[in-house]
């Protein structure tokens, strides 16, 4: 059968000062490792019946009909430091399809070879990053939380060289679009009003149809990112990279570095191993996320007729970010600990558990799960103190029975809002090092867990479990 892919590429009729066309490089051997069926059915994909045809068009060896082979050209701030080109080093955009919803998306090969904005890296990627994304993007779509998403991974039959020598991969990652608040950066460091124009044109007919102008665009983008910092915050997700490059303005998470999920809680918990000074802290994220938003509302300004006009338009919509993400905040709080109306003191009550939890070494995820259960003091037994929890139980619970809500009810919201299952850290750790030595029975049982992860299942209480003390996981790293 041959494949089939319904591209409409309308980023590659952008002007090719946006992208250099280049086709991804050839690799050795390609091998399947893990193709998303459900994935491909959704974006109206037809794909060959014969694995090693699937191998060969997810590594970049044969391209499908009407790929326009392109690595896009952004800039940005990395953990602060102005970076004034950057680009897909390692990855080339395919092209667009379009659903048979309607809906478009980009198909990016990540680690299709060199480019220009390599900036000397070799242009590949190796088998870890490459399951880790797959995984952890999957596990967030499970979660109903805006991402990217997976649709292969093919090893190479190359080795990679990065702290030693690894086998070699290739990612193809699916998205709304890759357009970065960097995107925008590179073209306002060169004043290229032009090509700002056409680039805020393109995403407001793609992403965002009701913003009016760059302000309205940069209200959307706003709005988006203070929900999706929400949710992170609210499975316990640390991003890890937080850069201009890395935050979309169509509001998906993206770039799966070293990202990594909470055991135990604390705000000020940081896993990437590139993080030195904890910039990108899990309780940092939002004050991040305004900053960044700050560096796109810069980009926009040079599309104002009124400069004046346009900074203080523009500052009070980045100020807003704060609202915004604390409406967003303190509703996956609520909705977290069962409350089906908003008090005044929900927030109090959501911050002082979670203090709690951070005196007292309590697991993020196994703590509200508890707490979901039909005996939410169980999750006493997650406090190195479980009597510590017994004063904010007692007001919890006075504060359900003051809402009325029948405990089924009650029981059925909570467990729908709070995972049983996330990525553990560990146990992606160990899929990776189990497929390095040729075994994806570990990243296909892991993968088959995180489904669906609201529903209750014994036969998968494995993975519920936090790490033993051998087991924890305290650096994570980006794989470049």
């Amino acid at each position: 059968m041959t494949a089939r892919f319904p591209f409409d590429n309308s980023y590659a009729r952008l002007p090719e000062r946006f992208y250099t066309r280049q086709a991804p490089a050839p690799v050795t051997a390609p091998r399947l490792l893990a193709v998303n069926t459900g994935l491909a059915a959704r974006l109206g994909l037809t794909l060959p019946e014969d694995d090693a045809e699937t191998a060969r068009l997810f590594s970049g060896n044969a391209l499908p009909d009407g790929a326009e082979p392109l690595a896009q050209v952004y800039a940005g701030h990395q953990f602060g430091g102005w970076s004034p080109q950057l680009g897909d080093g390692r990855a080339i955009l395919l092209g667009e399809v379009v659903a048979p919803d309607g809906a478009r998306f980009d198909i990016q090969l990540k680690g299709a070879g060199r480019t220009p904005y390599s900036r000397m890296g070799d242009g590949r990627a190796w088998l870890g990053p490459v399951l880790r994304e797959y995984i952890v993007s999957e596990a967030m779509a499970a979660l109903g939380i805006p991402t990217t998403r997976a649709l292969a991974a093919v090893a190479t039959g190359e080795i990679v060289v990065r702290e030693g020598f690894l086998p070699g991969a290739v990612f193809t990652r699916v998205a709304a679009s890759h357009i970065r608040v960097g995107t925008f950066q590179y073209f306002a460091a060169r004043r290229d009003v032009d090509a700002l124009q056409a680039l805020a044109d393109h995403v407001i007919a793609r992403h965002h149809p009701q913003a009016e102008g760059p302000l309205g665009l940069l209200e959307a983008v706003i709005a988006a990112q203070a929900r999706l910092v929400a949710q992170w915050m609210g499975v316990g997700f640390i991003h890890g990279v937080m850069n201009t490059d890395n935050m979309t303005v169509s509001g998906e998470t993206i770039d799966y570095g070293p990202c990594a999920f909470l055991d135990a809680y604390h705000p000020d918990t940081v896993f990437s191993s590139i993080d030195h000074y904890g910039r990108y802290a899990y309780a940092n994220q939002p004050q991040i996320a305004v900053w960044n938003l700050a560096q796109l509302a810069t980009a926009l300004l040079p599309l104002v007729p009124d400069r004046d006009e346009g900074i203080e338009a523009f500052t009070a919509a980045v100020n807003g970010f704060s609202d915004r993400f604390d409406a967003a905040w303190h509703g996956v709080l609520r909705a977290k600990l069962g409350l089906a109306t908003a008090r005044d003191d929900d927030p109090a009550l959501a911050l002082d558990l979670l203090d709690r939890m951070a005196a007292n070494g309590a697991d993020f995820t196994r703590t509200f799960r508890a707490l979901s259960g039909p005996d939410p003091a169980l999750a006493r037994d997650e406090f190195i103190d479980p009597t510590a929890l017994d004063p904010w139980l007692a007001r919890w619970q006075a504060r359900l029975a003051a809402e009325g809500r029948d405990e089924p009810a009650r029981i059925a919201a909570m467990q729908a809002t709070n995972p049983a299952r996330i990525p553990r850290n560990h146990r992606v750790e160990q899929a990776i090092a189990a497929a390095v030595a040729d075994d994806l029975g570990p990243f296909h049982a892991l993968m088959a867990a995180l489904a669906q992860p609201f529903a209750d299942d014994p036969r998968l209480a494995a993975y519920e479990d936090p790490p033993a003390e051998a087991e924890r996981v305290t650096a994570t790293f980006c794989g470049t």
